[in-house]
């Protein structure tokens, strides 16, 4: 189990803690949150207080991905209608500063549980099925959310939303290419050609998973924060579902695909993915009978996340060697996502 701790800065993404200290007109401090894979947090004491900095990654080759300024403007709204979303205090957008806008929000403290089983949930298949509960019923509480009343409305674009999507994530896997993937064209291909109407209007978190919740230590089942808001849009609320599937992991799955996993929701108790689907449309009504499609989606779009990474340790543009890896892991989730299609689940 990961308890948030803060490390000192991985080499090469080091901030000046003299420049920070400046802009606020106080002392600070700088230690790293080290477990992030896009954006990179850190945190930031000064004057008895702390704060959350976020800040782009460094080398990074999608600037839309990485926009501070929108991320701050989203939460600025969405903490007051959506209690897991932390609130946001001052945004930079001097890169003079630290080399990158920035922005400064409130810490929250909390268990984060990644790619292992902590022991207290391998002991409780009770309180896996709980924690699954409070999961699903988390992104539909976000996907209740009326946008309209929170001054969100002009955060994404509804209509059209599904063709671009898919037409985006294509694109972007062509340029962050380091090497064939048949599996990944055929994911392309077969999106491409079968894509869905709109089922709806909703914000959507757009990586909604485990490992970005912050859980009560002497609760895990609840959740006492929704991190990494740096893709949040209005949308249609599946993709968001499709999305938050493609890090759920079951028992039955191919061992390629369990050893690749993000999550330890194979463990005995947490709700399969059909059961979490099915969960999601008792609180939510909404139709879910082509979720194939949506979870093909979170596969592909996932893949094409990673690869991006992956591209920026392929050529030196960062030196965390976490993302070593991850060639194989895009790999095992093109695989997966050949298998969802010919199965149709």
């Amino acid at each position: 189990m990961d308890w948030n701790p803060a490390a000192p800065p991985r080499p090469g993404e080091e901030i000046d803690a003299a420049r920070i200290g400046a802009w606020l007109g106080k002392d600070v401090t700088v230690a790293q949150f080290p477990a992030g894979h896009s954006n990179l947090t850190y945190l930031v004491r000064a004057g008895g207080e702390e704060y959350v900095l976020r800040r782009p990654p460094f080398g990074t080759q999608v600037k839309t991905a990485h926009d501070m300024g929108r991320e701050f403007r989203v939460l600025s709204k969405l903490h007051a209608v959506y209690p897991p979303a932390p609130k946001p205090y001052a945004y930079c957008e001097d890169p003079s500063v630290i080399g990158a806008p920035f922005y400064l929000m409130e810490r929250r403290h909390g268990t984060v549980i990644r790619k292992e089983t902590p022991r207290e949930l391998e002991e409780s298949p009770d309180l896996c099925r709980r924690l699954s509960q409070s999961m699903v019923a988390n992104l539909a509480l976000l996907h209740s959310v009326d946008f309209e009343a929170a001054g969100l409305k002009d955060l994404g674009k509804p209509e059209g939303y599904v063709r671009r999507q898919i037409e985006g994530w294509s694109k972007r896997w062509t340029v962050a290419q380091t090497g064939p993937v048949p599996e990944m064209d055929e994911l392309a291909v077969w999106l491409a050609a079968r894509m869905p109407t709109e089922s709806g209007a909703a914000i959507i978190h757009n990586d909604y998973k485990l490992d970005n919740m912050l859980l009560d230590p002497t609760d895990l089942t609840r959740i006492t924060g929704v991190l990494d808001w740096e893709m949040a849009t209005v949308g249609d609320p599946l993709m968001d579902l499709g999305t938050a599937l493609s890090y759920w992991v079951e028992p039955t799955d191919p061992p390629e695909f369990l050893e690749a996993r993000l999550a330890p929701t194979a463990t005995p108790g947490f709700y399969t993915r059909a059961e979490a689907v099915e969960r999601y449309a008792e609180i939510t009504g909404r139709d879910v009978s082509g979720i194939a499609y949506y979870y093909v989606y979170g596969l592909f779009k996932l893949a094409v996340i990673l690869q991006q990474i992956y591209y920026r340790y392929a050529h030196g543009l960062t030196r965390d060697h976490r993302f070593a890896g991850f060639g194989g892991v895009v790999l095992s989730l093109a695989r997966q996502g050949v298998r969802a299609i010919s199965s149709s689940r």
